[in-house]
């Protein structure tokens, strides 16, 4: 969602570290292109003007003119203030106790309630909050059915009566059942509507009045922009919010109403819809977002992802594979579904810092790994376990298993031995791995041998993204950026 006022103000600023020493003028200048970009992201008049009067107050004084690394002062103050506008701090959910927790979800048609009333709740179960979904929105067709689905899939409750019933009194008979049965969150998903309804409008305080939720949520389709920011004010009139969850971030929306909403409305976000699937939501957090913005990175999230899509037991099976030399086809298959369970390549490339604007999928299209994917798939488990045997006539099956050409398994097969040997040469010495001798025995004595320099040519590749992908551990952006261009040309 923020790409392009990402990019804008990274260009800002490295443009003022190319000046050295900055002067007034060069602030001044900065802040405009600043101003600019934040305008052409949609962010609120004066949610900018106050932004960049309080950047400047700061840039301008006496330590950033005599610093020795003005450039970076300026970005940390920059940084400073977009995590003081987007809140400060993040702000959990407010659990009651005893419970239940009644959280009511309240917004528009469209902005996608239902779908976020799933994905609250496995994030809820996941934190052994045991949550009940309650079905109050009786106009839109197959709404119930919809929610029932979703709970079906990530299996959590819903409590229903039909369309006969009233929406108030179904919310205030589900908080009694999930009060009977120990449930530890109670959610409401309510009928979206237009905040000129006035109907509707009174409907949805009569629900709030039935259960006296603990957290009131304004679901908030990014995609809108501006427009979020006036019905966030006209909600929080009728129905006081304690937070926002904004959807779609993961669309074309320009992130201004993000940066605008906490501002003008006082009212924090909570949590932010970064996909489609159900475990597509994110704890919001006001600091990790500005430095994503910003290109720094958002490695505590990255983490955070890799915890919960892969398995640690595979993951030490794995490496002890890897440090024998015997890693194989089902090995790297399962690694490729675990990546994928972490979100798409690009979106975990920006959390990577400095790494925001390297844009992946101009050299490593999706489909280039769909197709190796099919070619591993189209194997038999004694190939995938030992591809040696893979010889001319099951090269040919296999082609033809995965819809593709026999010059295609023949490259995987030949970078994945490419790859063999360089995991080889990267677990020697590590922990863990057999230390060998000069004639290749294990934990024997003998001569050591001399230290050879690696010799010059292209390193090995990884399947999918062409041969010569080899990189260092200190690569730098630019380096992998020009990397990845020569892989394009040589195809």
């Amino acid at each position: 969602m923020f790409e392009s006022l990402s990019d804008r103000l990274q260009n800002v600023f490295a443009r003022l570290g190319a000046r050295g020493r900055l002067s007034e003028a060069d602030v001044d200048e900065a802040l405009k292109e600043v101003r600019r970009a934040l305008l052409e992201a949609d962010v609120n008049f004066k949610v900018v003007k106050d932004f960049v009067a309080r950047v400047r107050e700061q840039a301008v004084g006496q330590d950033i003119t005599k610093s020795l690394t003005p450039a970076q002062m300026v970005v940390k103050i920059v940084h400073d203030e977009l995590v003081h506008l987007l809140g400060d701090e993040p702000v959990p959910l407010a659990y009651a106790q005893p419970g239940p927790t009644v959280i009511l979800l309240v917004g528009l048609n469209g902005a996608g309630k239902t779908t976020l009333a799933g994905k609250l709740a496995l994030f809820l179960r996941k934190k052994h909050r045991n949550p009940l979904l309650v079905a109050c929105d009786v106009y839109r067709p197959a709404a119930i059915k919809q929610l029932q689905t979703l709970g079906n899939q990530i299996q959590v409750p819903v409590y229903s009566e039909g369309t006969e019933v009233a929406p108030a009194v179904i919310a205030r008979n589900g908080v009694a059942e999930a009060r009977r049965n120990g449930h530890g969150v109670v959610i409401i998903d309510t009928a979206g509507r237009f905040q000129i309804d006035e109907a509707l409008m009174q409907e949805l305080e009569e629900i709030r009045a039935a259960i006296n939720p603990h957290e009131t949520l304004l679901v908030v389709d990014a995609m809108i922009g501006q427009e979020s920011v006036r019905v966030a004010e006209e909600f929080n009139r009728r129905v006081p919010l304690t937070g926002f969850v904004m959807t779609k971030i993961d669309g074309d929306a320009r992130g201004g109403a993000a940066l605008s909403i906490r501002q003008v409305t006082g009212v924090p976000i909570k949590f932010l819809g970064t996909s489609e699937k159900l475990d597509g939501l994110q704890p919001f957090d006001p600091a990790r977002l500005a430095s994503r913005i910003l290109g720094m990175g958002d490695v505590l999230t990255l983490i955070e992802r890799a915890e919960e899509a892969i398995d640690k037991e595979e993951a030490a099976r794995m490496q002890k594979k890897m440090q024998k030399g015997k890693f194989d086809f089902e090995d790297f298959l399962n690694a490729m579904k675990q990546m994928r369970r972490m979100g798409p390549l690009q979106q975990l490339l920006s959390l990577l810092p400095g790494m925001g604007g390297l844009k992946l999928e101009e050299h490593v299209r999706e489909e280039d790994l769909k197709r190796v994917e099919a070619i591993i798939l189209s194997m038999t488990p004694e190939e995938r376990r030992n591809p040696d045997i893979i010889k001319q006539s099951r090269k040919e099956r296999i082609a033809r298993g995965s819809g593709t050409d026999i010059q295609d398994v023949n490259e995987l097969l030949r970078q994945f031995r490419d790859m063999q040997r360089m995991m080889k040469t990267m677990m020697r010495g590590m922990p863990g791995s057999a230390p060998t001798n000069n004639k290749g025995g294990s934990g024997k004595k003998g001569k050591k041998k001399k230290h050879r320099p690696t010799p010059a040519g292209p390193r090995p590749g990884w399947p999918g993204l062409g041969p010569g992908a080899g990189l260092g551990p200190n690569s730098s952006p630019q380096e992998i950026e020009q990397l990845l261009r020569n892989m394009r040309k040589e195809r």
